[in-house]
């Protein structure tokens, strides 16, 4: 992907942790609910902002798709895709758990995603063919066997709701350890190759696209629950290539 959307994204990254980072742990944050019952700060809105506001002055003919304020010029040839802080339940409870995710499509297919911890700095990203966290390149372990993998999720309560709580819990039982470090940090874990499988039963684009050149970058697969295309997909496991197909497997009681 051509270096100066790298920097760009980049750009953008740190402009929504400049917002972020002094409203994370601050006892004067106030949080609302939007009309799914999802919360949503200030940090949120105003990140989103000044995102938009930086694509809108330098690529002015780009479209963009995003959490807060919706879609703009959503069938252009390039477009941005924004969640200014994927965890936002995390961050308002004063857990580090978090990340800003950034995407960039051209013409409908991702070819750059951004996952941005600004609390410790952490800047992920990812072209499909490389991922590097703060200029290093990293990649998805080589885990063969689930005895010796771990596996990360966001919510249990969501899997219960949303796919089939009892087949997770086969995988759990496989797996070598199983945790609750979810949201997009999970993905960053997975394609750092500190942890081997992470999963997801709903999702949206905001939330999954700006995913995928991040995982396959580093060489780990993602795909919906099913196995399918994570293009147009509502949920999404992204596994080591070695335990995807069987995490599939059995996820989906084959």
């Amino acid at each position: 992907m051509n270096a100066e959307y790298k920097t760009f994204i980049e750009k953008l990254g740190r402009l929504a942790g400049d917002v972020i980072r002094p409203l994370f742990f601050n006892p004067a944050l106030t949080v609302e609910l939007k009309a799914d019952a999802s919360p949503v700060t200030v940090a949120d809105r105003e990140a989103e902002k000044i995102m938009r506001a930086e694509i809108n002055r330098r690529y002015p003919a780009h479209g963009i798709i995003a959490e807060e304020f919706g879609d703009e010029n959503a069938g252009a040839e390039f477009v941005w895709v924004l969640d200014p802080i994927d965890g936002t339940i995390s961050f308002t409870a004063g857990c580090p758990l978090f990340g800003t995710l950034i995407g960039l499509l051209h013409q409908g297919q991702p070819v750059l995603g951004l996952i941005y911890q600004p609390v410790i700095d952490q800047m992920c990203i990812g072209d499909n063919t490389l991922t590097v966290i703060n200029g290093r390149p990293v990649r998805a372990r080589d885990t063969a066997s689930l005895s010796a993998a771990t596996v990360l999720t966001t919510d249990l309560a969501n899997i219960e709701k949303h796919q089939s709580l009892a087949r997770y819990e086969q995988l759990r039982r496989r797996a070598r350890l199983t945790r609750t470090w979810g949201d997009c940090y999970g993905y960053l874990l997975v394609s750092a190759g500190l942890a081997d499988v992470m999963l997801d039963p709903i999702m949206h684009p905001w939330d999954l696209l700006p995913l995928i050149p991040v995982v396959r970058g580093a060489g780990a697969v993602i795909t919906a629950w099913d196995g399918g295309d994570p293009l147009t997909a509502a949920s999404s496991v992204a596994a080591a290539p070695q335990l995807h197909a069987e995490v599939i497997r059995i996820l989906n009681g084959a």
